[in-house]
């Protein structure tokens, strides 16, 4: 007759055995096009499971619709976002200094977030805006998905490289990595980072 230690050791290796293995950490990514629905068009952030998901509306006489998604984790904040509606290519995407897309064209949202007055660069180019998160590709069907890490940015209110009361901006090209913002053009896609 087994000891009760050696049930209970039993037991627990069945039990570490049966969960299966640890998921990978996500790794930054942006495909062509994507299953996922793009929702037409919201109005305002919310905070769902300790993500906050922003509703992206479309500026600058763009057709652009969708979602990004921000999760703090232990190496940054983690976006994810899903557009439809921009054309194909490669687009600049940027957290910026003001949680404002009152304007027409986005230009209320002010600059790129840039905490530590870094100069700007594409990921993974050390030191750059903490705003900088590089670019989406959109397919030929005009929907892209894309994933990006911002390493020492938070979600905690008032700090100062908190993305909360920030703006997530789309913008018409892509970010070619130049001096002083990139040269990404118009700014078609804007939401307010805001639980």
């Amino acid at each position: 007759m087994p000891s009760i230690a050696t049930s209970i050791a039993s037991s627990f290796a069945l039990l570490i055995a049966c969960r299966g293995p640890e998921a990978a950490p996500p790794t930054p990514r942006s495909s062509a096009s994507t299953p996922h629905a793009v929702p037409a068009e919201a109005t305002s952030s919310a905070q769902v499971g300790g993500a906050i998901e922003v509703p992206l509306e479309a500026r600058s006489d763009a057709k652009l619709s969708g979602k990004a998604t921000f999760t703090e984790t232990p190496d940054g904040v983690r976006m994810v976002m899903d557009v439809a509606g921009i054309s194909p290519g490669k687009h600049g995407v940027h957290v910026h200094e003001k949680g404002d897309c009152s304007a027409p064209d986005a230009m209320s949202a002010g600059a790129h977030f840039s905490p530590e007055g870094h100069p700007h660069g594409l990921p993974p180019t050390q030191p750059r805006h903490l705003g900088d998160l590089g670019n989406l590709e959109a397919g030929e069907d005009g929907r892209a998905h894309f994933e990006a890490v911002a390493p020492h940015a938070n979600l905690q209110p008032g700090d100062r490289r908190s993305f909360v009361d920030r703006s997530i901006i789309v913008h018409a090209k892509p970010d070619d990595g130049s001096q002083p913002s990139g040269n990404s053009g118009a700014r078609i896609g804007c939401g307010v980072i805001r639980p």
